[in-house]
């Protein structure tokens, strides 16, 4: 069964940086499109970044320009590097698949907290 495993979160001062990263199990994780996710306290989960199974990305507005999203398919791995990173970024991050390539992630993370402080 493919499982997600985040890591790289925690506590940083405003400006800083913080790479996450995604691990996969499963041999056919280079065909699936990849995102990651973010929830804030009080508020929905949104959108952040996706990367599809040939390299190609795409970011919202809040963050475009200071995240960027990689992936590593002989290690089965999707990153997010954040770079200047604002209070507003405070939320737990979630990774995701659509294993389909149709726009539905379908698999999940657990999460992984990250804290800016100000």
């Amino acid at each position: 069964q493919v499982q997600l495993v985040e890591s790289g979160g925690g506590l940083v001062q405003a400006g800083g940086s913080l790479r996450l990263s995604c691990a996969a199990s499963g041999r056919i994780f280079n065909t699936y499109r990849m995102g990651w996710f973010r929830q804030a306290p009080g508020k929905e989960r949104e959108f952040v970044a996706r990367i599809s199974w040939s390299g190609s990305t795409s970011y919202s507005d809040s963050v475009k320009g200071r995240f960027t999203i990689s992936r590593d398919n002989a290690k089965n791995t999707v990153y997010l590097q954040m770079n200047s990173l604002q209070s507003d970024d405070t939320a737990v991050y979630y990774c995701a698949a659509d294993r389909t390539n149709t726009g539905g992630y379908d698999l999940w993370g657990q999460g992984t907290q990250v804290t800016v402080s100000s």
